[in-house]
């Protein structure tokens, strides 16, 4: 009975450190970034550090609730978990309050819940249920348009909500599949778009279509295995100018001028100063602010609560998406290498323990959890610097928010639960 009891409880404490260190310190910033005057009561729910920190609680009694349950729930009860999510992304068009032009969430009285963050670990539970199943083969297009699928409608709901930071946050799952066998070819039409996608908006779709013939070219002579018939090459020209006019398309026609300038700023398209001026004042508001927060923190920072741009006000959201420059002013260089260094330990850590799982859906969940912590920790960052485009994005258990930290709390601690069983799964 001992032993079976010290199976049990057998949980990786690395990853669980490592998610109390992110939290801690994240609420630190948190607590920086949204005090006003002098801190009295750390309790103050009136203040939202005071609120974080009832998150934190509740967090907590989350926890034990998900490591109470049974591995193999999580297994058997995953399309019904995945459905109940659907569900609740599906009901925000009828019962869905309207936040900064978003219908992303439910009110409760004083508080919101955001449904969103709870069905990315509902998604990669239904993905790791329906890879896993023996009559599933991830080498055949039926089974690959069925998965995702599974993908595409929570994405297309939240999209539809107009929250596209979070649907982009779906495209992790293509790191999960390329891990499950999914053919090579596949990584390498996506990365080719991304740059024509580039190119397109950047250059114009003369120099683009240039540069892939060129491309195209010189994968035909050069390659002397299976070269194919030119006219398949062609075709490929062909797809690929098509895309390159339909990025333009949608980026001069389908995106709001918000989105467009966000775009301009970022690939540097704009170049009457006048308009790029007052592009700085609005689009680009928060990301100079931004940047300027973190470069002023130099090697060691201002100190805790001493950061003149963080205390002024000056970076609007720096509790949610921006926090991340509240370290970087306060903490300098090495609280920002800390916060890397911790989240990247994580990511290696479940990617570590998911290669050990004996079984199938235990190891894609893992990969899951993995991924989507990958894309919302680059993202975050990159936008706070200005490396990749504003979207708006969380950074995991360190921004503000209950449904946020829940979701992601959830989402790794059922991977916690899964690991913790892997002796008994021979």
């Amino acid at each position: 009975m001992l032993r079976e009891n010290q199976r049990r409880f057998k949980f990786d404490w690395i990853t669980i450190i490592l998610f109390l260190l992110l939290v801690g310190f994240g609420y630190l910033n948190i607590l920086s970034a949204s005090h006003v005057g002098e801190v009295t009561d750390y309790f103050d729910t009136s203040q939202l550090y005071g609120k974080h920190l009832m998150f934190i609680g509740l967090t907590i009694v989350l926890i034990i609730l998900i490591l109470s349950f049974e591995a193999k729930f999580y297994e058997q009860f995953a399309s019904i978990i995945y459905l109940v999510a659907m569900l609740a992304l599906i009901g925000l068009f009828i019962f869905g309050k309207e936040v900064n032009g978003a219908r992303s969430w439910y009110g409760i009285g004083s508080m919101t819940i955001q449904p969103s963050e709870f069905a990315k670990f509902a998604t990669a539970l239904a993905v790791a249920k329906y890879v896993s199943d023996l009559q599933t083969n991830m080498q055949t297009i039926k089974d690959q348009l069925r998965v995702a699928a599974i993908i595409f409608i929570p994405a297309l709901l939240i999209l539809l909500q107009n929250d596209a930071g979070s649907t982009i946050v779906y495209l992790a799952f293509f790191f999960v599949f390329y891990r499950e066998g999914l053919q090579q070819v596949y990584l390498i039409i996506a990365l080719s778009l991304i740059v024509l996608a580039v190119l397109a908006l950047k250059f114009g779709i003369l120099i683009t279509a240039i540069i892939a013939a060129l491309a195209i070219a010189s994968v035909y002579f050069f390659r002397k295995k299976k070269r194919g018939s030119i006219l398949q090459y062609m075709i490929v020209l062909l797809v690929s100018v098509s895309f390159s006019y339909g990025v333009k398309l949608f980026y001069e026609h389908g995106l709001k001028t918000h989105q467009q300038n966000r775009i301009s700023l970022w690939l540097r398209l704009e170049k009457d100063p006048a308009k790029l001026e007052r592009m700085k004042k609005a689009e680009a508001y928060n990301l100079i602010q931004s940047e300027q927060a973190i470069s002023s923190g130099g090697v060691s920072g201002k100190g805790f609560l001493q950061g003149t741009r963080t205390t002024g006000k000056f970076v609007p959201e720096q509790h949610t998406d921006y926090i991340f420059s509240t370290v970087g002013e306060e903490w300098g260089f090495m609280g920002t290498s800390f916060v890397v260094i911790a989240f990247v330990f994580l990511i290696i850590r479940i990617l570590f323990l998911a290669e050990a799982q004996k079984s199938q859906f235990s190891r894609v969940y893992g990969y899951g959890v993995a991924a989507i912590l990958f894309v919302h920790f680059t993202i975050n960052i990159g936008m706070v610097m200005g490396l990749i485009p504003t979207v708006g994005i969380p950074l995991p258990f360190f921004s503000y928010g209950g449904s946020g930290l829940w979701g992601f709390t959830i989402l790794l601690f059922i991977f916690v639960k899964l690991d913790s069983n892997k002796i008994n799964e021979w």
